[in-house]
C-alpha cells in the first residue's frame, strides 16, 4: 500500500523518500542515523532534488515548520524548517526520539547541552561546544543526548534545514532559564505551518 500524504510535492521527492526509507529500515539507531546523515548530505548536493518554494518562506517571530513527509509504514517524519535572520529555538529535547538534521541553505549554530541533574520540573544543564553547520552538513541527536538549541547564524538571510525524526514530532520539552544553569521544564506542543 502506498503512502497517503497531504505534504507538498517537489522535484526529486520520490528519490529522496526511497533513500530515507532504505536508511530507516536498517537494524539499529546508530546505523539508521549514520545512513540518514549520508542521505541528507547527498540530497542537499543533488541538483535533481529541489525542495518546494514554501520551505523558503520564513514566518514572522519564530522559525517555520513544514511537514514534507510522514511514513505510515516506517513511522518517521520529515520536517523542513525555515529560519528567519537570527531566529532560533530555546533549549529543548526531541521527545525521546532520534533525529537527523541537514542544512539545506545558510548556516545554523547548534549548542548541545549536558543534563547535570533534575529535581522535579527543574533541571540543571551545562552548554557544550558550539557547532556550526553550513550547507550540506548533517548531524544527529540520539537520546539521552538530545538537549540543544539551534539558531540561524545570519542576521541578514534565511536558513533552511531538513529534519528526519523517528516519529511524528508533535511536542517537545522546552527548558526556560531560571539562572545559574537551572531551567524550568515544560511541554510544548508543536504545530506545522501551511505549505
Amino acid at each position: 500500500m502506498g503512502e497517503i500524504s497531504t505534504a507538498p510535492t517537489f522535484r526529486g521527492r520520490e528519490r529522496l523518500i526511497a533513500a530515507l526509507d532504505a536508511a530507516v529500515s536498517l537494524a539499529d539507531t546508530k546505523a539508521i542515523t549514520s545512513a540518514l546523515k549520508q542521505v541528507l548530505c547527498n540530497a542537499i548536493g543533488d541538483p535533481g532534488i529541489e525542495l518546494p518554494p514554501c520551505v523558503h518562506r520564513p514566518v514572522q517571530g519564530r522559525y517555520a515548520r513544514r511537514e514534507l513527509h510522514r511514513s505510515q509504514r516506517l513511522g518517521y517524519s520529515v520536517i523542513a524548517m525555515c529560519w528567519g535572520p537570527g531566529q532560533g529555538t530555546p533549549l529543548h529535547d526531541h521527545d525521546a526520539m532520534w533525529c537527523v538534521e541537514g542544512v539545506w541553505r545558510g548556516e545554523l549554530v547548534v549548542t548541545p547541552y549536558a543534563l547535570l541533574e533534575r529535581h522535579g520540573e527543574r533541571c540543571r544543564f551545562a552548554a557544550q561546544e558550539t557547532l556550526y553547520g553550513g550547507r550540506g552538513s548533517a548531524g544527529s541527536l540520539i537520546p539521552p543526548h538530545e538537549y540543544h538549541t539551534l539558531c540561524n547564524a545570519s542576521e541578514g538571510d534565511i536558513a533552511v534545514s531538513l529534519h528526519v525524526y523517528q516519529g511524528p514530532m508533535e511536542r517537545s520539552t522546552v527548558f526556560d532559564p531560571l539562572g545559574d544553569g537551572w531551567y524550568q521544564r515544560r511541554v510544548h506542543q508543536l504545530d506545522t505551518d501551511a505549505a
